[in-house]
């Protein structure tokens, strides 16, 4: 689940914090590197648990209809569809999450006030009412009704980012890349796995951990190297007055192009051009690029970079 993407983003807010905190020691800077890139993974662990958290509530809400119905206090017809759906119950015994549940001990239990109004906002969309008037429903459609109820309610209600800023600092700005993993996640399961069914791993595989350290610790060991190749590249404009998170994301984009040969030069350009666009000045996206693609240009002339 921690993709490259997510390990720029994470380099660029540790880069900052390092100058900013005067080049504290890199192995302290490394370690706290690794430890936010693995909230990240308790955030999308956390995230899967929040749709388990509204289906357990949904089926209290149906065990009190039943109540109330028993007792003549109310007479209609009560459905379990929702409260039963087959992904949140197969999701609710899933392995993995369970160990999540037990090792971290995160609940959703104190912040039930959100899991309610949640669950409100869901039973009054038109996803939930198209749903529950289907004559009858399958694996299939109670798994998209989640991807729906996820990608167009969850992933856009803002209440929900003062709830993960309590839990940690690191989760706001993590959100929009584990939702798309979660979203992964649902059209990914299938009920013949059951309660095994594998969630995203936290690393693709070891060569992106390493790529996390790599780029890095190169990042900070060789930063007057590069920034003496942005310097060269800068045209109309002094060094120092260029926006300081430009620098830090130009840094990083040239430690990136000379220390991983397989990885294409627009590939590198254009993640932190998206990067730009989210974290600097409203110009920076084009300013990095121009730079970027200067300095790349420089180095493939004076056969220090061999690439595309």
């Amino acid at each position: 689940m921690i993709n490259r993407t997510l390990i720029r983003l994470k380099i660029v807010q540790l880069m900052y914090a390092f100058y900013q905190n005067s080049g504290k020691n890199i192995d302290t800077a490394e370690k706290e590197l690794l430890f936010s890139l693995s909230k990240a993974y308790d955030l999308y662990n956390y995230m899967l648990l929040l749709m388990v958290s509204v289906a357990r509530y949904a089926f209290l809400q149906v065990e009190h209809k039943e109540h109330m119905n028993k007792v003549g206090h109310i007479d209609e017809v009560v459905s379990h569809r929702f409260a039963d759906n087959q992904f949140t119950s197969q999701l609710e015994i899933n392995h993995q999450l369970q160990e999540f549940v037990d090792t971290k001990k995160k609940t959703w239990d104190n912040d039930m006030d959100y899991v309610k109004k949640l669950y409100n906002d869901i039973i009054q969309s038109d996803y939930y009412k198209e749903y529950m008037a289907m004559d009858k429903v399958t694996y299939a459609d109670d798994r998209e009704l989640w991807r729906k109820l996820y990608k167009n309610i969850v992933m856009k209600d803002e209440r929900i980012d003062d709830i993960l800023e309590e839990q940690s600092l690191y989760w706001n700005d993590d959100r929009d890349v584990v939702d798309t993993f979660v979203l992964k996640t649902i059209k990914r399961f299938d009920p013949a796995n059951g309660a095994n069914q594998e969630l995203v791993p936290e690393y693709k595989d070891i060569e992106d951990q390493e790529f996390a350290t790599r780029l890095f610790r190169r990042t900070i060991m060789n930063d007057e190297y590069y920034r003496s190749l942005i310097g060269k590249c800068v045209k109309n404009w002094e060094f120092n007055r260029l926006a300081y998170m430009d620098v830090i994301i130009m840094q990083i984009a040239v430690a990136e192009l000379l220390s991983f040969p397989l990885i294409p030069i627009s590939v590198t350009i254009n993640e932190y051009v998206e990067i730009a666009k989210y974290y600097s000045t409203p110009k920076s996206a084009g300013y990095v690029n121009g730079i970027i693609d200067a300095v790349a240009q420089m180095l493939k002339h004076d056969h220090i970079l061999t690439k595309d």
